[in-house]
């Protein structure tokens, strides 16, 4: 198992504690770990297992903190997380079979869509107010978690927005729902880990000091937010949910031009 040199590790180090404090939050995370792992010279499909692997140690510790706090619905996020689970295993068999540059306009256009909703309205998520789980909501809730899982094992690019919005719209404020989705993101990273692992796009010596790092920094941005609410988290979700938008225009125009 190659290791990296010691300025690689420090730079790994470094990228994957920002990235985990990001992504423990609002997700967005693999706007700074992936570039990094493109800089050591793997390949682009070991970067995405690479980054799997972080990006799995890191949900597991900023689920945890969200779990202790009181933060997670259990039963609701039980319920959903074998969803996301298959839909990203299914999500990553297909990425091998079926280009998803193409998805990249669509995802373009919904999260403008979302960032504008959420700049909005503008007291949205600063109180939890539950909507009844009627049915159809129960089976509406099941599929988005069963699509963003397969969309997060696919492509991906958006997945923590897409997720702490669908819990923003069952009524939870911007903490709990980032808690919840933390924990759907959890399942898609463990499913998309576990098939990268299979295929043999996980470069451990690399993947495990900065999955390191990941835990440290996911466990200080989720007490951080936490501590402080909806005034850090909402401003974070914005900024991040701009910042996708930018990058995936960035590239979508880098592959016409």
């Amino acid at each position: 198992m190659e290791f990296p040199s010691t300025d690689m590790l420090l730079f790994l180090l470094a990228a994957g504690f920002i990235a985990a404090f990001i992504d423990s939050v609002v997700g967005g995370g693999g706007l700074i770990a992936v570039p990094a792992l493109l800089l050591t010279g793997l390949s682009p499909s070991m970067v995405l297992g690479t980054n799997k692997l972080g990006g799995t140690l890191a949900s597991i510790t900023s689920t945890l903190s969200f779990l202790f706090s009181g933060k997670i619905n259990g039963k609701l996020t039980l319920a959903l997380f074998p969803l996301s689970f298959i839909g990203a295993m299914l999500g990553t068999y297909t990425v091998h079979l079926v280009p998803s540059a193409f998805l990249r306009p669509l995802v373009v256009c919904m999260l403008v869509l979302l960032l504008i909703y959420t700049l909005m309205r503008k007291n949205w998520g600063a109180l939890t107010s539950p909507r009844p789980m009627t049915p159809t909501i129960k089976l509406a809730t099941a599929l988005c978690a069963f699509a963003l899982g397969f969309y997060d094992g696919f492509f991906g690019p958006g997945t923590g927005s897409f997720l702490l919005f669908l819990f923003l719209l069952l009524g939870f404020d911007f903490v709990g729902a980032s808690g919840n989705a933390k924990v759907l993101n959890l399942a898609s990273n463990i499913a998309s880990l576990l098939a990268f692992w299979l295929l043999g796009s996980v470069h451990f010596g690399y993947g495990l000091p900065m999955g390191i790092a990941m835990i440290a920094g996911a466990l200080v941005g989720s007490r951080l937010a936490i501590r402080h609410g909806a005034s850090y988290v909402k401003p974070l979700f914005i900024a991040v949910t701009t910042l996708l938008i930018g990058k995936q225009l960035y590239d979508l125009f880098s592959s016409i031009l």
